[in-house]
């Protein structure tokens, strides 16, 4: 455990303030700190795990700063990705939960010519979803999830501005279907199993 006075990341007063009332909730709340982990990408952003985490349990190699009078956990591969990063409170007023406000973008490699898969067909999938089709939606403040793999079809699921767009079949069947089908020859269809009747934010609202 690697202990820095260097901000690597930021809490807000008002942030640190909710994660305080949460961690009273918790058994042992002052021998808690909170760890932040990179879990993944989605569109061209990383996605983020928070918990407690008892800080006599903390690996060696994890990072612990201080941010206010929190010890916050960051596993080393991690540090890199989080440098700069600020936790804040949601910025319409009364609205619950935290945002993480972050300056660092993965790298998803070229966006043209021949892309390396490696891996299962399941696993191939995925790293044409983080790395071509969901930077490619990113712009319209969507994602596409895998599902699962069902022979030669694969199952996704739309997020963000994806859900309840009435482009939704244009973007599965002309972009996503026809990217996968591309590379991965074995699969010859791409099924949408997304609620789109649940989407309260979508880029496209049909008339």
């Amino acid at each position: 455990m690697t202990d820095t006075d260097q901000a690597t990341i930021t809490i807000t007063p008002e942030a640190l303030a909710q994660i305080h009332e949460l961690r009273l909730e918790e058994d042992d709340a002052d021998r808690l700190g909170l760890r932040i982990e990179v879990v993944g990408v989605r569109g061209v952003d990383y996605t983020y795990d928070l918990a407690f985490q008892l800080l006599d349990e903390v690996s060696s190699d994890d990072l612990v700063v201080r941010a206010g009078d929190l010890d916050v956990v960051i596993p080393s591969d991690d540090v890199e990705k989080l440098t700069g990063a600020t936790i804040d409170s949601p910025s319409i007023p009364g609205q619950p939960g935290l945002v993480l406000r972050n300056p660092n973008r993965p790298d998803l490699g070229p966006q043209d010519g021949p892309i390396e898969l490696t891996g299962e067909i399941p696993d191939q999938v995925r790293q044409l979803l983080e790395k071509r089709i969901n930077p490619a939606i990113a712009a319209h403040g969507g994602w596409a999830d895998l599902v699962e793999v069902q022979g030669d079809t694969v199952v996704v699921e739309l997020g963000g501005g994806c859900q309840g767009c009435g482009m939704a079949k244009a973007t599965v069947t002309a972009g996503i279907e026809q990217t996968i089908r591309e590379h991965i020859p074995s699969i010859t269809r791409v099924v949408d199993i997304t609620d789109h009747q649940a989407g309260e934010n979508p880029y496209f609202d049909p008339v």
